[in-house]
C-alpha cells in the first residue's frame, strides 16, 4: 500500500524503528509491523491497525500524550474504561469515548466545549431529550436540533436568534403552530410559513411587505380572494393572479 513510503515517525516527529519498542514480541504481520501497524506511529491509520490487532493493549494507551493514539485507544478499550474519558482534554476522544457508551452519557457532553462534540450528541440524542440543547450557544448545534426535536418541544425554537433556525423550524412545526410565525422578522422565514400555512390563514399574510410571501398566498389562497392581487406592486404577484384566475395555476 503507498502507506509504506512514509517513514516511521512519532507524534512529536522523531523518526524511529523497532528498536526498544516495548511490543517487539508482536512484531510480524499477526502482531504489529513497521510503517503498517505500529502505535508509537503519529499515522492514525497504523495506530488504528496496531489496536485492531491487539485490542487488549488499547486500555494501556487511554492516557497517551498524543489524542490520536487516545482517540483510537477508546475506540477498542473495553467499555467500563470509557467514563472516565468523557473529561479528556481533546473532543476527539471524548466523542469515541461516548458513542461507545450507553446512551444516558450522551447527556454529560450537551455543555461540552467543542461544537463538533455538541453536534455529534444533538445527531445521537433521543429526539424526546433534545430539549436541553436547544439554547446551545452554536446555530448548527440548535439546526440540527431543529431537524431532530419531537414535535411537541419545537415551538421553544420559534423565537430563536438565527434565520436559518427558524425556517427549520417553519418546515417542521405542526400546522396548527405555524400562525406564530407570521410576523417574524425575516422574510425568508415567512416565505416558508406562507407555503405551509393552513388556507384560511392565508389572508393575513396578504398585506405582507415581500414580495415573496405574497406570491405564495397567492398561489394558494381560495380563487375568490385571487382579485386583490391584480394590482399588486410586484409584477410576479400580479402575474401569477392572472394565470390563477385563468385557471392555468391549479
Amino acid at each position: 500500500m503507498t502507506e509504506h513510503i512514509f517513514e516511521a515517525v512519532d507524534w512529536e516527529g522523531r523518526s524511529f524503528d523497532c528498536t526498544g519498542c516495548a511490543h517487539q514480541e508482536l512484531q510480524g504481520k499477526s502482531g504489529c509491523q513497521l510503517r503498517h501497524a505500529c502505535v508509537r506511529d503519529r499515522y492514525a491509520l497504523r495506530i488504528q491497525r496496531f489496536f485492531q490487532w491487539n485490542p487488549a493493549l488499547a486500555k494501556h494507551y487511554l492516557h497517551h500524550p498524543y489524542f490520536e493514539v487516545r482517540a483510537l485507544a477508546a475506540r477498542h478499550a473495553e467499555i467500563f474504561h470509557l467514563p472516565r474519558m468523557l473529561s479528556d482534554p481533546d473532543g476527539t476522544v471524548r466523542w469515541n469515548a461516548v458513542r461507545r457508551l450507553p446512551s444516558r452519557y450522551l447527556l454529560d457532553l450537551v455543555q461540552d466545549p467543542d461544537r463538533e462534540v455538541r453536534i455529534r450528541i444533538a445527531l445521537h440524542l433521543d429526539t424526546d431529550t433534545l430539549g436541553c440543547m436547544v439554547g446551545d450557544a452554536d446555530y448548527y448545534v440548535r439546526m440540527v436540533v431543529a431537524r431532530r426535536i419531537a414535535l411537541g418541544i419545537l415551538p421553544r425554537m420559534i423565537h430563536d436568534s438565527d434565520r436559518e433556525v427558524r425556517m427549520q423550524v417553519a418546515r417542521r412545526l405542526r400546522l396548527a403552530g405555524l400562525s406564530a410565525m407570521m410576523g417574524d422578522p425575516e422574510a425568508d422565514v415567512r416565505v416558508v410559513v406562507a407555503e405551509r400555512l393552513p388556507l384560511e390563514l392565508l389572508p393575513r399574510m396578504a398585506q405582507d411587505t415581500d414580495w415573496r410571501v405574497r406570491y405564495w398566498v397567492v398561489r394558494r389562497i381560495d380563487a375568490e380572494s385571487v382579485e386583490r392581487f391584480l394590482e399588486d406592486p410586484d409584477p410576479a404577484v400580479r402575474e401569477i393572479a392572472h394565470e390563477r384566475l385563468a385557471g392555468l395555476v391549479a
